[in-house]
């Protein structure tokens, strides 16, 4: 390399807080989303709890108010660009800033052949999985550039490497995700904002209760699985509080799979 720089002794509980910082997690009333704005708000940051119903999101924001956190809860549709300027801009009107960004709210309205699929189902998903990051991310964009810093995560799936039948569609939009984050982490990389994905794999939510809740599919799923169990929200949490912290301050641009070596 060129240049040289000092050596420092890594500390790497400091490295994993998040103190001063405001994050934004989208699908936040459940599962992989509720989880992370609960690390988040554990290690620290300043969190917006969202998701489309402000009953559920409420009660999210309020366990983790007397969890000794700070959170707010700002109802918002993923698939609504009008909601994401909404979304941003509420919270920086309550919080000063916006630091990191995860967008998590997905949809998956279809379980079937692509030759099934109507054009309704497939605006609907591509609204809510693809054009909600995009438009969500770009919103923040000026807002992170102005901290010096941002993080920008995307939930996308396995399903956006390796298709499984009867989730093309989903896959599809899955797949889009990454690519969008690899070309925003391009882009973007000169206001040092990061962008990444990660992709869970069989995760014990209510969103997938469909696959493990279903004795064949879930143990042809584990069959292929290294690890040969299901997943957790609180597993996927932990990455997203690594590439949202200073730990992956190298980090952009990676696709990071959670599946338990379900695509080895």
């Amino acid at each position: 390399m060129s240049e040289s720089q000092p050596v420092r002794p890594a500390q790497p509980d400091a490295q994993f807080r998040l103190d001063g910082r405001v994050a934004i997690v989208t699908g936040a009333s459940r599962g992989i989303g509720e989880a992370t704005a609960r690390a988040f708000a554990a290690a620290g940051a300043q969190v917006v709890v969202s998701s489309r119903r402000q009953e559920s999101i409420d009660i999210v924001a309020e366990s983790i108010r007397q969890s000794g956190g700070d959170a707010i809860a700002i109802s918002a549709h993923a698939g609504r660009p009008e909601d994401a300027a909404k979304l941003i801009d509420q919270c920086v009107a309550h919080f000063q800033r916006l630091d990191i960004v995860v967008c998590n709210a997905a949809t998956n309205p279809v379980f079937g052949p692509l030759t099934d699929a109507t054009t309704d189902s497939f605006d609907k998903i591509m609204d809510v999985n693809l054009r909600g990051p995009f438009e969500l991310a770009r919103r923040a964009h000026p807002h992170l550039a102005a901290a010096g810093s941002g993080s920008i995560i995307n939930i996308s799936s396995i399903e956006g490497i390796t298709p499984s039948a009867g989730l093309g569609l989903y896959g599809v939009s899955k797949a889009a995700l990454i690519s969008l984050t690899k070309a925003a982490a391009r882009e973007w990389g000169s206001a040092r904002i990061r962008v990444n994905a990660i992709c869970p794999g069989l995760i014990r939510t209510k969103f997938s209760a469909a696959l493990w809740g279903n004795d064949v599919i879930r143990e042809q799923l584990l069959a292929r699985t290294a690890l040969n169990r299901i997943g957790t929200p609180e597993e996927i949490a932990l990455l997203a509080l690594f590439l949202a912290s200073d730990a992956s301050a190298y980090c952009t641009g990676g696709v990071f799979t959670a599946d338990g070596g379900y695509t080895i």
